[in-house]
């Protein structure tokens, strides 16, 4: 009985590591993915998967991509994808975007694919773009006429992906400023305002010419101006602020001038007062030069009081003088 016994526990454990060896057997290599592989037409082997474990590099990111491109009739290997695959890219991405373009008749190779995915790029998206044009509204663009007249244009610039332009190539904004900047250019070129407004095409025509999607990763298919609006007199507006700068340094002038005046009158005043003072003084200094020829016999009684009546006849005549004046005014 004990021999039995032991047999049946050796089996029993003999039987859990082989269940355990499966278990990590079938959790290290993806038997199920090579399954379907195989009945999808993908040739690969379990040591090209193993492989992958040990390069650390996800097996379904790898199979699955190259079966969905084998049913889409592209002829890739493995070893393409998982370089990819450890280079950053996205490798699915990359599937999706050659296969579409393989049913669009566009031309690109998984090589190409792979440098725009790895540039940052959308490779699905510009392939799309490739086939459906994408249409980029500008924001307002002001610009100014050559009458003052300000006008306000919004452009819709309808653009294809260019595939050997993307790696390297502009984006959208810089589309989106060299409109602008032709907008600007064409309005600011033309006599008078009105001469936009009734033909806006004349702004299209214009900057469609100028090659602006030279350098970028965009073919310009048209530029149309959806909306154009007249905004400020600029011009009236200039002249405005012009003339009040005119009137603030011509008032400036004024009141320097003015300060002058009163300056120059001031020191009239000042000398004015002087020479008052000097009258004054000279006037004390006769009675001292008269006593002086009253002592001296230069000079008479008589003479003193005739002095004295011509000095009160010129006061008299001062004085009514200057009441007719008043009495006139």
């Amino acid at each position: 009985m004990d021999l039995i016994s032991n047999g049946y526990i050796g089996v029993i454990i003999t039987a859990a590591i082989i269940l355990v060896l499966i278990s990590v057997f079938l959790r290290f290599v993806p038997v199920g993915l090579w399954v379907t592989a195989y009945f999808s037409g993908v040739k690969v082997s379990i040591g090209t998967l193993i492989g992958m474990r040990l390069r650390q590099v996800t097996p379904h990111s790898i199979i699955r991509p190259l079966i969905k491109a084998t049913k889409a009739g592209l002829d890739l290997s493995v070893n393409d994808l998982e370089a990819h695959y450890l280079a950053g890219g996205n490798v699915n991405l990359v599937i999706d975007a050659l296969i579409a373009s393989h049913r669009a008749d566009i031309e690109l190779g998984f090589i190409k694919a792979a440098a725009i995915d790895l540039a940052g790029r959308n490779v699905f998206e510009a392939v799309q773009m490739s086939v459906t044009p994408k249409v980029i509204v500008t924001p307002d663009i002001a610009a100014v006429a050559k009458d003052g007249i300000e006008i306000i244009a919004k452009a819709k610039v309808t653009v294809r992906a260019n595939i050997e332009r993307l790696v390297g190539g502009a984006g959208e904004d810089t589309i989106i400023a060299r409109v602008g900047e032709g907008v600007v250019t064409t309005v600011g070129s033309a006599d008078k305002h009105s001469d936009v407004l009734e033909n806006p095409d004349m702004i299209s025509k214009t900057v469609l010419g100028k090659g602006l999607d030279s350098g970028t990763a965009f073919e310009i298919l048209s530029i149309d101006i959806a909306d154009v609006d007249v905004g400020r007199n600029i011009g009236a507006k200039l002249q405005t602020e012009q003339a009040e700068a005119d009137k603030n340094i011509a008032q400036a002038k004024a009141e320097e001038r003015r300060s002058m005046a009163i300056a120059q009158e001031q020191e009239m005043r000042a000398e004015t007062q002087k020479m008052r003072a000097r009258v004054v003084e000279a006037e004390a200094e006769v009675p001292l030069a008269m006593s002086e020829a009253l002592r001296s016999g230069n000079m008479g009684v008589m003479d003193y009081y005739k002095m004295k009546n011509v000095n009160a006849d010129t006061e008299m005549r001062t004085s009514i003088s200057g009441q007719s004046n008043k009495e006139e005014e």
